[in-house]
Formats: structure tokens, C-alpha cells, sequence
């Protein structure tokens, strides 16, 4: 796990642009965050990073925004609006699996609103800090994903779990 502060909303779009240089087709990212955590910003930056040529903008009334001319493919889903079982009529499995599309960045906002999750991901949790956002990055299933670029941003120690 790698716990990031984010000082400003320019830090969290960074991160996003650096996620979206840096990812391979297949990936999902599962964002978590309070409303104004900065999961839409951080789309955003991913966009940019994939060379998006149109604005990445949040599909909370349309629930998937699919985004095709960039480096890869975008999958933008936004969960807010929906109940668990609401979200299994837009299947959002074949994004992740790519059973109907082409694999690309499948990146899915109030995930905590997914009755089921793929088998890998990274989650990001966005949080208020004391000056500004931290981001919590950590890998579920297999680590696939090369995150070196981190390094870049001031990482927040994590507490010991030993005794």
C-alpha cells in the first residue's frame, strides 16, 4: 500500500496524468471518496495521460462515459446514482474483462456500490488531509501495475502494524 499527499487539486490531476502514462490495457482502478474528494479530477488526469483529445467530464446521469481515441481506451463509470443490484444491469464486468470491448483503462467511481469486483485491481481512496487530499493506492488480486512514478509525490508514512 502507498499513501500519497496530494496538496492540491493540480497534485491529484498529476497523478492521474502520471496513472494514465503509465497503465496497460486491462487495468481497473476503484476509486472510493466522499463527494469533492477529487475522483472526477483524477479521471481527468487520467484522460490527459491516455492523449483523450475531448474533455474527460463525470457520467454520474449517463453511468459510463467510453472514451476511444487515446492512447487506450477509457471506461468511465460513475456508481453514484446506483443501488448494488441497479449496477449489475450495466454490466460492468465486461469493461474490466473485456468481453465487448477493446481492453483499456476501465476506471469506476463509488465503487464501494459494486456487488462484485474483478479479481485484479487498485484502489484508490481519496481522503481529506491535513493539507489537502491523500490518495491510497493499493493492489487487490495480482501486482500488474509498475507504479515507480510515485516517487515523484510525498508519500505519507504508513503506521506499523507490528506489536
Amino acid at each position: 500500500m502507498t499513501t500519497l499527499l496530494l496538496s492540491t487539486s493540480e497534485d491529484t490531476f498529476r497523478l492521474g496524468y502520471e496513472l494514465g502514462r503509465n497503465l496497460v490495457a486491462g487495468t481497473t482502478l476503484l476509486l472510493t471518496g466522499n463527494l469533492g474528494a477529487g475522483k472526477t479530477t483524477l479521471v481527468q488526469g487520467i484522460g490527459e495521460g491516455l492523449l483523450i483529445p475531448e474533455p474527460v467530464v463525470s457520467p454520474t446521469f449517463t453511468l459510463i462515459n467510453e472514451y476511444l481515441d487515446g492512447r487506450l481506451p477509457l471506461y468511465h463509470l460513475d456508481l453514484y446514482r446506483l443501488e448494488p443490484n441497479q449496477v449489475e444491469n450495466i454490466y460492468p464486468e465486461i469493461y474490466w474483462s473485456g468481453i465487448e470491448v477493446d481492453p483499456g483503462i476501465t476506471v469506476i467511481e463509488w465503487s464501494e456500490h459494486l456487488p462484485f469486483k474483478p479479481v485484479n485491481y487498485l484502489e484508490i481512496k481519496l481522503s481529506a488531509a491535513a493539507y489537502g487530499r491523500k490518495a491510497r493506492l493499493q493492489f487487490q488480486g495480482k501486482d500488474i501495475y509498475n507504479l515507480e512514478f510515485t516517487e515523484g509525490f510525498t508519500q505519507l508514512s504508513q503506521p506499523s502494524s507490528a506489536p
